[in-house]
């Protein structure tokens, strides 16, 4: 559960996801990205289980993916179905892990944090494809882009780059999408300490 952190000194003190930038509960991709690693304990071409769920061997896989993608998942396995009352927010797993491309999973990701006190305080990330947005609600320097950090991950992994300025028109689209999904999901908002009234993001 705790990622990268290390059972050493302070619970922020120690932590590596190294070559990625943060750690568990930041917004950089230190904080979202982990491996993942599937395998048949033993590998069984006459096990029901795993002809209803091949696992290729060696295959390799980029799709992002998510922890409540397990549930349908075992669902599948099992060959069990849930209750029509609960809600299943996931997708099934066993597509990429054949190593093939999953048309039909979409390739955004929408992470809300509107809380605090925590390592890394009130912001919202939308990743759409290689690009991503950090949106910062109460950034500690106000200026025409404080609230905004943009990265190309597929050139600039690590973050080191803030392509907000550069990027209008990328910017705005990747904005746009991660208001449409907060409103979307009935999302909460961090709340002025002033005003008491709810902070919602904005565009650029």
């Amino acid at each position: 559960d705790n990622g990268s952190d290390a059972p050493l000194g302070h619970q922020h003190a120690v932590a590596c996801a190294a070559p990625l930038r943060g750690k568990k509960g930041s917004h950089y991709e230190g904080g979202t990205r982990v491996p993942f690693i599937a395998a048949w304990a033993k590998p069984s071409a006459a096990n029901t289980f795993q002809q209803r769920f091949p696992i290729r061997a060696g295959a390799v896989q980029s799709q992002q993916a998510a922890v409540y993608d397990l549930f349908p998942t075992v669902l599948a396995v099992t060959g069990k179905s849930a209750p029509a009352s609960h809600p299943v927010d996931g997708l099934r797993l066993d597509p990429l892990l054949t190593g093939k491309r999953d048309a039909s999973r979409e390739e955004t990701f929408l992470m809300h944090y509107p809380h605090s006190p925590h390592r890394t305080d009130y912001f919202t990330t939308y990743r759409n494809g290689d690009w991503k947005v950090i949106y910062h609600y109460f950034p500690s320097e106000v200026s025409e882009n404080s609230h905004y950090q943009l990265f190309n991950l597929k050139v600039d992994p690590f973050e080191q780059t803030n392509l907000a300025s550069a990027e209008p028109a990328v910017l705005k689209g990747l904005m746009q999408g991660l208001i449409v999904g907060l409103e979307k999901q009935g999302a909460g908002y961090p709340v002025n300490k002033e005003t008491k009234l709810a902070v919602k993001p904005k565009l650029p």
